[in-house]
């Protein structure tokens, strides 16, 4: 990991992070302005799960990966995060809490570090930027109900085209061609689902001419065929 010295204040306006939408501009260059520019070459750990949480993490450029452990012993992928998402959000919520994930770069990637005894020291001077924490709690609120609808509600086989077709997004887009940088195990992980059943899915859709599979990786070959599975329709 790189970091960049000094504090960084970020002016890239390429970047937009929803996580700040409805906050005022004033407080929104309050919180990047403490922000410290970080960078992770492929593979590397940002921090395992169960370390001292103490940095919120805006993601500029790259991928990553977010894993917890199973009952099994096994890493299990919950999501992958690109730019505009952000990870670490607990560091600045609960001043007691661990990490819950393990966080690992999936390709060379870099993020805006924002730790928790600067915003603490923001807050006091600024009190309404809590309306960042607002935004937090939000978004992971909004993304969580989602989740757990889907887990409850959906078959496997539709949670997995569509966690693919998700996928697809952050690789280029789910058009012909993109080519999603997952193996088969992690898509599993992704869908809330076994391996096993993740790679009947995906073979299936294999032999049907929607995508092409080989060792970690998925290309898309008909992304409305899948659109179509992912939408349960028959």
């Amino acid at each position: 990991m790189v970091t960049q010295p000094g504090k960084n204040r970020w002016e890239d306006a390429s970047v937009e992070w929803p996580l700040l939408d409805g906050v005022p501009d004033q407080d929104r260059q309050r919180f990047l302005g403490i922000a410290r520019a970080r960078k992770y070459s492929r593979g590397e750990v940002v921090f395992l799960a169960g370390a001292p949480a103490d940095s919120l993490h805006l993601v500029v450029s790259g991928k990553f990966a977010v894993r917890v452990g199973t009952e099994t012993g096994d890493m299990a992928m919950l999501s992958v995060l690109g730019a505009g998402d952000f990870f670490g959000e607990l560091a600045l919520l609960d001043p007691e809490s661990g990490r819950t994930a393990t966080i690992t770069a999936l390709e060379a990637s870099q993020t805006l570090s924002v730790g928790r005894g600067e915003f603490k020291r923001l807050r006091e001077e600024h009190p309404l930027v809590d309306g960042v924490l607002v935004s937090v709690l939000s978004a992971q609120v909004r993304r969580l109900s989602t989740l757990l609808v889907e887990a409850m509600y959906l078959p496997a086989e539709v949670r997995v085209y569509r966690r693919l077709l998700a996928a697809a997004a952050m690789w280029g887009g789910a058009v012909a061609g993109t080519v999603v940088r997952l193996t088969q195990e992690d898509i599993a992980g992704l869908a809330g689902t076994t391996r096993p059943t993740a790679n009947r899915v995906l073979r299936q859709a294999e032999s049907s001419g929607l995508l092409s599979i080989k060792r970690g990786r998925i290309e898309l070959i008909d992304p409305r065929g899948i659109a179509a599975l992912a939408a349960g329709a028959i």
